[in-house]
């Protein structure tokens, strides 16, 4: 088993913390997203996953590519690295890997997390994963036949098709078909809404008679903006709070965590209470501060503050101010 995964993209919409991380790289209950990402697909696999696939933009850097590689190595996989030179669409996108695209592969966009209760079928054609949304009309939908097989994929739809919508993970038995059909989209530039689509190569595969069935997720998390990554931090602190999310390096001086909260090596929390839903990078230092529901990255100093619902990045300094007050009775004080 192939696992190929674009994240090429900018991630504008998480702007500042991608001006120097990819957002695949930014973390989740203390590991990269992407890193999240490769752990569970090689649970629900099913079988060995030999090879990983990053697709990058070339200047992403050395760094980058050691961390990637990394992580295809912590699963027992080999890592591959792969550059996009122009944003063109999601087939665009996944061809930049074409090397790998044969036999049993799964395609996966690094910008959604998941929760399955199942393992893969893989003697299965073709598995494509959705998810019930209210407002399908943002993302690929599949419609499906009375034999619970899917009959179409349609890109954005203007009109209600399905509430069904395509999160992002494909799982194909033939990779090389995936492979001659996308050559075909850009060969022949097939574009849909402007880009070349996988929709576009499934549709295609599936009219020239891949069987292709849904694979329903049980939570779809997503990554696309702050107040999105910070509900997805929150919501995988939940799946892993049996776990020892302390690390044993940390100093916790007059101060208490409430878990589910992830804290990392070196951590110096003082006069502060942490939690729940925080997650704090390695080398941060918290003094008098109230922080809640928050991802804290490394290197970073917060003191005199109350923080909820934040993202605050690598090496940042932010001190409020103590007060010392007199305030009668009967007050009401807003700042």
């Amino acid at each position: 088993m192939k696992i190929i995964i674009p994240m090429a993209g900018r991630g504008t919409r998480m702007r500042p913390h991608t001006l120097t991380i990819p957002k695949p790289l930014l973390p989740i209950a203390g590991k990269p997203i992407v890193q999240r990402l490769v752990e569970d697909l090689v649970k629900v696999a099913g079988e060995e996953v030999t090879e990983i696939g990053f697709i990058i933009k070339e200047d992403f850097g050395q760094e980058v590519e050691e961390t990637l590689n990394k992580i295809a190595t912590s699963v027992g996989a080999k890592g591959n690295i792969y550059y996009q030179g122009e944003a063109l669409g999601t087939a665009h996108a996944a061809l930049c890997a074409k090397e790998m695209m044969s036999g049993k592969m799964i395609l996966a966009f690094a910008d959604t997390l998941f929760k399955a209760d199942f393992e893969l079928d893989t003697e299965k054609d073709g598995i494509v994963w959705v998810q019930k949304v209210e407002d399908p009309s943002a993302f690929g939908v599949i419609k499906m036949n009375e034999a619970d097989e899917i009959e179409a994929f349609v890109e954005k739809p203007d009109r209600f098709i399905s509430d069904l919508a395509i999160i992002g993970i494909y799982y194909f038995k033939d990779g090389a078909f995936l492979r001659s059909e996308m050559e075909y989209l850009i060969e022949n530039n097939i574009k849909d809404k402007g880009e070349f689509q996988v929709t576009s190569a499934l549709d295609s595969m599936n009219t020239k008679g891949t069987k292709f069935i849904p694979g329903r997720v049980t939570e779809w998390l997503d990554c696309g903006n702050k107040d999105v990554t910070i509900n997805t931090n929150k919501r995988y602190l939940e799946f892993i709070k049996d776990e020892d999310l302390i690390a044993k390096s940390a100093e916790i001086n007059n101060a208490i965590v409430i878990q589910p909260s992830y804290i990392g090596e070196n951590v110096k929390l003082e006069n502060s209470v942490v939690g729940p839903h925080v997650s704090i990078g390695d080398n941060t230092i918290i003094k008098n501060s109230r922080v809640s529901n928050s991802l804290i990255q490394e290197n970073a100093m917060i003191e005199n503050l109350i923080i909820d619902n934040s993202m605050v990045g690598n090496f940042t300094s932010y001190t409020g101010k103590p007060k010392d007050l007199s305030v009668g009775d009967y007050n009401n004080i807003k700042e």
